[in-house]
This record gives C-alpha cells, structure tokens and sequence, in this order.
C-alpha cells in the first residue's frame, strides 16, 4: 500500500494542473483498489454544492454536471459531517440519492472520504463496486491519507488561480485574485513582478519569454559543450580510481547531453518562445519525475543524476548570462528567498515592494525593508512566482495580501490609499519635532528598533528620542564568520554615536528559533522552544564576552548605552548574564578605557518571565517587553507560519492581561518598563500600552509618526478607559470592536480605517 500511495502522491505532484492531478488519482486509485469507480467531487462555495469533476466508472458526459447539494444524497453526507461513511449496500442507507446522468444505480457498495483543508471540506473522494463489497480498514486508510494530500494540492490550486470552476479551469485572466502571506513591512504598492533566482538552483527558475530564441539556443549549446568539456575532465582525472560501473555514470552524462536526448528537448522548448534557463527547468523536472515514479530503486535513483546534470547547465548558463536585466520604473522584486544582493540588483528608485515566498517577518529581508520603508509581504506560499515575471500586481503590506491583474476597480482602490498615505505622510512631518503628549498632557518617547547603520539618519529624521532595541545579530547574520571585537565595537559605535546623546538599548545575541547564522547552524525539531537567546551564548561566554566588551569599549564619552538580555526564563540566567558583565566591565578599565556601567534590562518575551516579572525587576536596571515572541508563546501560535496566522492576534485579551501585569510589576519595583514588540507600532496598540502605564514605546522608523499623531490627538484618560473595556472582553474580535468605538468617539475614524483592522 505503501508503494502505491508513493506512486498516486508523485503522480499528483507532478501533475500539470488540477484537471490533470484529478484524473490521474481516480485511474490510479481505481486500478490500485480494484474497484469499479472513483470519483471526485469538488465543493463550490458560491452554490453550496458537491460537483463530480473527475470519474472513471460513471459517465464521463456527467462530469461539471452532476451535483449534489451539501447535506443531499451520500456524497453531501460526507460533506456534510466532514466523515468517511462505508457502506455495503448504499441503496439502503435513508440518504441514498441517484443521480441518473451518472448511471450509478448499477452500483451497490460506497465509499466516501472528505478532502478537508483547514477545516474546510474541499471535496469528496469516492469508490465504489457492482457487487456488495464492505471496504476493508486499510483501504479506508489509504483513501484518508490520499485525501489529506490531495487536499494541499486543491487548495494550492486555488489560491494560484488554477482551480476549477463548475465547467472548465479557472480563467488565467481572472480578475483580483488575492495570495496571502505576513506582513513584513507595511505599506501599499502598485508595480510589476520581476523574479530574481538564486543561482544554480534549477527549482526557483521563473518561467520568461525570450526575445530571440535563437541566441538563446546558442548560449544553452556554448553551456552544453561547457559542461562535455568538464565531464571529460573530472572521467580522465578519475579514471584510475574508478570501477568500471562508476565510470559507466560519464558515458549515461554524455549521453544525455546529446541533441537527441535531453538537450534537443531543451532547444525545442527554446524555440517555442521559453528562454534557456526555463526550458532546461521543464524539461529536467519531466525527466525526474518520470524516473523518480519508476518501481525499480536503481532507476528511481538516476533521478538525482538528471537533477546534478542540470544544475551543472544551469550554472554555465547563468555564468556566461552577460545581459544587463532592465526593471520597471515600478518593480515589484519577488523571490523565493530575497537577500541583500538581490535587493542591491534592484535601482532604489525603482524597488517599490518585496515579496518573499519563504520567509518571516523577522528575516533579514524584512528587516532591511522596514529600514527602507518598503511595503513587504512574507510566506506567500502559494504565490505562482515562477509564471509571475512581468504581471501586474498590488501589494498590502500591512495585511500581507498580493492581488494579481487587479481589476480597474482594486487599482483605483489602492491608488487612493497610495495617494492618501503620501498626503498623510506628508501632513505628520510638522510632528518630527514635537513630543509625543496626549491633550491632557501626558508624555510618552517614542524609541525605534534599528538593525542597520542605515536605520540611523532615517530614524533621527522621523523624530526618535532614542533606541529602544538594537538587534545586534543583524551584523552577525550579514557576515561570514563571527564579526571580531574590534569588528563590533566600529558597528556599535556608529549606533551609539549616531543617537547621542539618546539611549540605546542593545540586545545580546539573539540567535536560534528562525534566526541562524550560517556558519553557526542550530539544527533543532522544536528551535523556537529550543537553544536561542542568552541560553546560546551562556554556554558560549566567549562569544558573549567579546560582545560586552565590545558594546563597553563603544560607549566610552557616549555613555548611553543600555544592556538588554534576551530569552531569559530563569533568575540564574539574569545572575550569570550580569556576572559575565560585570568581569568585562572590570577588564576594560583595568585596561584603561573610561567607562561608565551601563544600565542592565531584560527582555519579557516569555510566560516564565511574565509570572517572574517582580523577581526580575529586582534584579536588573529596567524591563522591555518583546511583545512578538511573547504573543506566539502565549497563544501557543508561530506568528510566521501562514497556516495558523489567523490565530495570532496582538490583541487577544490574554496578552494584553500579560502586558498589564509586566507593568504593574515593574512599577510595584519603581523601575522603567518599556515595549518593542510590533505592537508598539500600531497606533491602536500604542493606545492600549500608554494606558497600561509603559514608559515608553520602541517601533520602526517608519511607524513613529503615525503614532504620535494618535497619541496627540487622544487622552490618557481615553486610553485608560479603553483598556478598562479592552480587557473585560473575550476575544481579539471584541477588542477591536472597543477600539474602533472609542476611535470614533475620539473623531479618528482615518486612524481607525487605515490601521486598527490589520
């Protein structure tokens, strides 16, 4: 059972369309089981009914014809209960319907497994046999794990577009169609895709036209003799240390890049209008699914074969690839995985926003798009980026929403709230030197996060009174090795010089969970429960040691620096952290450098931390709550996984109870409690905090006006009252009902629409 599964899986993946998948898994699963049909029915929301789209065993005419409404007949049982139901003689069953065009009154037994994706029935699989038949355990078995397959697929189908209406594929051409992802950086972006792949990776190879097919020809057969040449090398080279069955390996190479074989395959796809690279991409792919479904293990093993093959033509295609890639005033840069160097390839006054289809919020790609105030979206999974070079598409990066070939009415749409948010940009640049004081006087500073050297002058000019967080692995991560003492005291001295004589508060090392560092890799099942934060670099005092000393040695004539310890869950961590700073801090002046302490805090980003906050704030200088991390812990959900990102909600009563109580501890031990989650940045969220009694707010750049301008258009008595009926609520929904009722009292509707519903 198990190899058949495998087969109808690889079959289905390597289907080119759903159509295709559908009928491929009804043959399959009907010969496998040796029964008489198989079905498959679709669910249409827009009708609420079952629709067979795929058969074998019933009339192929009824096929987009025959449905069912949900709850109607067996198969709107199943949908119905969202359950397998099994029956030997279906006839007799109360919710027996026939359907006559699909002629299956000829069949007695039924079979039917829901195909369910996040929580939604998709559709049904079906089986069914002339004579009385009770389907056996393993192979109802079979059919479920089948279905939870198929049901990815589906949804992946429809969410790129390529699902199916009741009679044919969906139109390539539709209108709006939406793709979601994270927010990685607000903002709204109207421009057109360009793909960038990262080299020798045949898999993110993006299809494109090319504009002659013929030199493109030329270039895949210049890569092809590149590639014979450096076959024949490494055969002659190795040949005395090689059998002569691993020999065979260059002579099947050989072969296979003869015109007949794979490379004339290649220059057909060329010549029908692919360029070289994706053409080498289709036509490779063919050859490995088709040897990866063989039965015979040594076949399915030369799949990798093809697989190296190609990767080696692709890196001599890429290599000698000399065309100097022109962009669209508005491009829009996608990639499976965006780094620096893609962004570097991008003119900065053409790059209007990023889409990752990997990715979190806390990548080094969303970060330097928050510093550049360019609107992102990450983890969109299901973004078909590879057909996407060239399309027109719209962006939200506050919701994290892509929509391909708007329609004129979306475009209008978001030109407006483009229009509008410049204008509105514009008129909060008369705040840039103010403070931020409520109608009845109350003062709050506003701080931001930085990562960069960039992020100074842009910080500075959107007002910040200083750095609430300083994320030092940011140096690290662009790096190739650990950045040197004197390596981290240039970098932090720029920050601390930059602001002066504001504070800066700088994170230790904060590694582990979906922030690695490539030449120190944390391989964990669990890494966001597992070695991250202080506890890496506790059990690395060198590391942590050349930090310290280097962050002191930095702030020598500055003196505002501030010491901020990530991950702590428990006291003694705090205690071995501050010895650790203490001998550096003594090691330095015995040197000769002229310190003074800085003040020492710790990060609230765990339940542990929250239940211990009065212990901690006995220990330490100040508190900073990292309200990202401490809101999926909480709520038990990874705020960068697409999947349950509906159920990460900021505003969830529980975390603000959270919030409310690190608070009340840290004023209970009369020391500043402060906050730099991305809550700080939504000026709803920043209401709820200034009325928790947070000394002060830390954002991006980006968000500081913003802020301040609903901060000075409100009372800190509103707030107090809004958070008093906040947190008598039950849900995240309720909360942002009590938020926009009491924006609306307050005559902010224009913050309320443009902010409080992300």
């Amino acid at each position: 059972m198990l190899n058949t599964l495998r087969k109808i899986i690889q079959a289905v993946s390597s289907a080119e369309d759903l159509q295709s998948a559908l009928k491929l898994v009804v043959h399959q699963v009907r010969r496998a089981m040796r029964t008489d049909v198989c079905s498959i029915y679709l669910h249409f929301p827009q009708t609420d009914n079952f629709v067979l789209m795929a058969t074998e065993g019933l009339n192929q005419s009824s096929i987009g014809q025959a449905c069912l409404h949900s709850g109607k007949g067996l198969v709107g049982l199943v949908g119905i209960k969202a359950e397998t139901i099994n029956l030997k003689r279906a006839a007799d069953h109360p919710n027996f319907h026939y359907v006559q065009e699909t002629g299956e009154e000829a069949f007695s037994s039924f079979l039917g497994v829901p195909i369910i994706h996040h929580r939604k029935v998709l559709g049904i699989l079906v089986v069914q046999q002339r004579e009385e038949r009770q389907f056996g355990t393993e192979e109802e078995a079979m059919l479920i794990t089948l279905s939870a397959q198929l049901a990815g697929f589906i949804a992946h189908a429809e969410a790129t577009g390529g699902g199916l209406r009741q009679d044919t594929l969906a139109d390539e051409a539709s209108l709006d169609v939406m793709y979601e992802g994270v927010s990685g950086s607000g903002g709204v972006a109207i421009g057109h895709v360009a793909v960038i792949a990262p080299p020798a990776d045949l898999d993110k190879v993006p299809d494109r036209r090319c504009r002659n097919p013929e030199d493109d020809v030329e270039a895949f057969q210049a890569a092809l003799e590149a590639v014979r040449r450096k076959i024949k090398v490494v055969s002659r080279t190795l040949a005395r240390n090689l059998k002569n069955q691993e020999q065979e390996l260059f002579e099947v190479y050989m072969r296979m890049l003869d015109d007949n074989a794979l490379a004339g395959e290649v220059i057909q796809n060329i010549r029908q209008g692919q360029w070289a690279q994706g053409a080498l991409r289709g036509v490779v792919q063919e050859h490995i699914n088709a040897f990866e479904a063989m039965d015979d293990p040594y076949l399915r093993e030369r799949a990798s074969d093809i697989r190296d093959l190609g990767r080696r033509i692709l890196a001599e295609l890429q290599q000698t690839n000399t065309e100097v890639r022109s962009f669209e005033e508005s491009t829009v840069l996608v990639a499976e995985e965006v780094t620096a160097a893609m962004l570097a390839e991008v003119p900065a006054d053409k790059l209007k926003a990023i889409i990752s289809t990997l990715g979190s919020n806390n990548s080094h790609a969303a970060i330097l798009a928050r510093s550049m105030g360019i609107p992102t979206v990450m983890g969109a999974v299901d973004f078909p980026y590879r057909r996407m070079e060239g399309q027109e598409v719209v962006i939200d990066g506050y919701v994290g929403r892509i929509y391909r070939n708007p329609s004129q009415d979306l475009r209008r749409q978001y030109e407006q709230a483009i229009a509008e948010e410049a204008s509105f940009t514009k008129e909060l640049e008369i705040l840039r030197n103010v403070p931020a004081q409520t109608r009845d006087r109350h003062t709050i500073p506003l701080l931001v996060n930085t990562s960069l050297p960039l992020d100074v002058d842009r910080s500075i000019a959107q007002g910040a009174e200083g750095v609430g967080l300083y994320r030092t692995e940011v140096p690290f991560m662009i790096k190739e090795h650990f950045p040197s003492e004197d390596e981290q005291t240039d970098c932090y001295r720029t920050q601390l010089q930059g602001f002066s004589p504001r504070p800066v508060t700088m994170r230790t090392l904060d590694i582990g969970g979906d922030k690695n560092l490539s030449y120190f890799p944390i391989n964990e099942d669990n890494p966001f429960l597992g070695w991250r934060g202080i506890r890496v670099t506790l059990d690395h005092p060198e590391i942590f040691l050349v930090q310290i000393r280097a962050m002191l040695k930095a702030s020598e004539g500055l003196d505002n620096l501030r010491i901020m310890l990530p991950m702590i869950t428990h006291i003694n961590e705090i205690e071995e952290s501050i010895r650790w700073i203490d001998q550096a801090f003594i090691e330095l002046c015995e040197e000769g450098y002229k310190l003074v302490k800085p003040p020492v805090g710790v990060m609230i980003e765990v339940p542990a931390a929250v239940y211990q906050a009065r212990h901690i704030a006995q220990r330490v200088d100040f508190v900073s709550v990292g309200s990202n991390d401490l809101t999926q812990y909480i709520l038990a959900v990874d705020r960068d996984n697409p999947a349950v990102a509906d159920l990460y909600h900021t505003m969830h009563p529980a975390v603000l109870t959270a919030l409310k109580q690190v608070v009340d501890a840290a004023k209970e031990e009369q020391i500043p409690v402060s906050i730099c989650g991305e809550l700080a940045g939504d000026p709803a969220g920043a209401l709820l905090l200034m009325g928790m009694g947070y000394d002060n707010l830390s954002m991006n750049a980006a968000s500081l006006p913003k802020v301040k301008s609903v901060i000075r258009n409100f009372n800190l008595s509103q707030a107090q009252e809004m958070l008093q009926h906040a947190l008598e609520q039950t849900g995240a929904g309720g909360v942002q009902k009590v938020i926009q009722d009491h924006l609306k009292a307050a005559g902010l509707t224009r913050l309320h629409s443009r902010y409080v519903d992300n």
